[in-house]
């Protein structure tokens, strides 16, 4: 892996979730998955609910992320998401209530928010999925 790095910022409305240098990053943009190392052309995109993967020195880890926007700019990657959980703060046994919930709904046909359940049933799979 290259020796160059680049800032990643993770930020929500609550908090920062993360700022460190990093070697490189996939991100769920809504386009498809977005590849970032360092240097990376100047970019602004949105992002699907989904799973941040990241390469950091020795280690990988995983983010899941609830959309957002994401900027590339002078090898610093800014994520802007409404909610972002590295996978060591997820709480596998309410992510997998909550995906049984929506499944349930959305099974159950009736006069439901489909959109809604279909949302939460995202969030819960991003989240399960970075648990792993």
């Amino acid at each position: 892996m290259s020796e160059k790095t680049q800032r990643l910022e993770i930020v929500t409305p609550e908090k920062k979730v993360f700022s460190e240098e990093v070697q490189f990053l996939v991100a769920p943009g809504t386009a498809g998955e977005l590849g970032i190392l360092p240097e990376h052309a100047p970019l602004v995109t949105t992002l699907h609910i989904g799973v941040l993967r990241v390469q950091q020195a020795e280690k990988q880890f995983k983010v899941a992320v609830s959309g957002g926007f994401m900027e590339v700019r002078n090898s610093k990657v800014t994520v802007l998401a409404g909610t972002a959980e590295r996978a060591e703060e997820i709480n596998v046994t309410r992510a997998e209530a909550a995906r049984q919930r929506a499944e349930a709904r959305l099974a159950g046909g009736g006069d439901i928010d489909v959109l809604r359940a279909e949302l939460a049933l995202k969030r819960a799979l991003a989240r399960l999925k970075a648990a792993q």
